[in-house]
């Protein structure tokens, strides 16, 4: 099962982030802010392929949301899917490009690949999506762009961070770190 979405448009600016950018000008201020950055400077879409029961995760970046650019990178999938898996189901949304004639022709000329279309105002139940966050977390936050090709150098190096400590994803759980338990017999209840 791989999830397969588009994160975008994504512009070159400015993302707010944890770390102080600059300080206010006023006497005595001690906030941090960070400047409005009206400015765009390249847009385009990130394309990604994740893999919910391993982790793994395939990020490109077009230009823009084309059929082209899709069946491009559904091509890019195919490639980064393991060769031995006997079926690939790919969770899809309901966007107008995944229907596309020629998306319907990658399917055709790919007997092993089936797409299944989460229902309408479900976007939930495509484990992309909250992956989605991580990703802006790892390569956006708090960072400044001036060029579309620096933004989609941050998207490869998060998603390269991402798989170098990757874990699985499992819907509706948070990890939460807690200590581990000893073994050996717990407290007994008390007896009245």
């Amino acid at each position: 099962m791989i999830c397969l979405d588009e994160m975008g448009p994504v512009a070159a600016k400015s993302y707010p982030g944890r770390d102080l950018i600059r300080l206010a000008p006023e006497a005595g201020a001690a906030r941090a802010t960070q400047e409005i950055d009206y400015g765009r400077r390249g847009t385009g879409d990130v394309f990604g392929a994740f893999r919910p029961a391993t982790g793994a995760a395939f990020t490109a970046p077009y230009d823009g949301r084309t059929t082209a650019n899709w069946v491009a990178f559904l091509e890019q999938v195919e490639a980064w899917v393991d060769a031995g898996a006997e079926r690939v189901y790919a969770i899809l949304d309901n966007l107008s490009m995944h229907r596309t004639l020629d998306a319907l022709l990658f399917a055709l000329a790919h007997p092993r690949w089936e797409f299944v279309f989460q229902p309408i105002y479900a976007a939930y139940l495509n484990l992309i999506e909250p992956w989605w966050k991580t990703l802006r977390s790892l390569a956006l936050k708090g960072k400044r762009f001036a060029t579309w090709a620096e933004v989609a150098a941050a998207v490869e190096v998060g998603t390269r961070y991402w798989n170098a400590h990757r874990h699985p994803f499992v819907w509706g759980r948070r990890r939460r770190h807690r200590p581990r338990r000893r073994g050996g017999i717990g407290p007994l209840p008390l007896a009245a």
